[in-house]
């Protein structure tokens, strides 16, 4: 099996949410958001939300193991917000998030999008998932779409 770059045995699918592994990750994602924000700072996507019109959700596998997930959630025609990434313990360090949010980004340019956003948290949990958005190009800004300030949000954006 290869990924969208056809290498290493990876391959990234869009996922209907109805397997149990997805779904267990997907639930420890949302306690991770929980253990480390106020209830009222975590803007993460229930599994209705990431089945909404304007998401598409998916998946990314080692062989035949869930290695993590991502989202992209359109905001309008030109601007889209990354959603819901989240790498299983397994895979820690190994590259996964890269690889999804290097297909995310690729994805929002052949969907005609030309600006990427997202909000995560701002406490030293949220420190890889800050430095890996910052490697790949995002830099801080205001708060977008429907958020506001909050001292518990960082707002990351980039141009693709």
């Amino acid at each position: 099996m290869t990924d969208a770059a056809g290498r290493d045995g990876w391959h990234i699918v869009e996922d209907d949410l109805s397997g149990a592994p997805i779904r267990a990750l997907l639930e420890r994602h949302f306690a991770g958001m929980l253990a480390n924000s106020p209830e009222e700072s975590c803007h993460f996507l229930d599994f209705e939300g990431l089945k909404a019109p304007g998401v598409t959700f998916w998946s990314i596998h080692c062989g035949p193991d869930l290695a993590g997930c991502g989202a992209l959630k359109r905001l309008d025609g030109r601007h889209g917000e990354i959603k819901s990434m989240r790498t299983a313990d397994a895979f820690l360090r190994r590259g996964v998030a890269a690889r999804m949010l290097d297909h995310i980004i690729e994805e929002a340019r052949a969907g005609g999008l030309e600006r990427l956003s997202l909000e995560t948290g701002s406490g030293a949990a949220f420190e890889p998932a800050l430095a890996l958005y910052r490697r790949h190009g995002f830099t801080d800004c205001a708060p977008f779409a429907d958020y506001r300030p909050d001292p518990f949000s960082r707002f990351m954006t980039r141009a693709i």
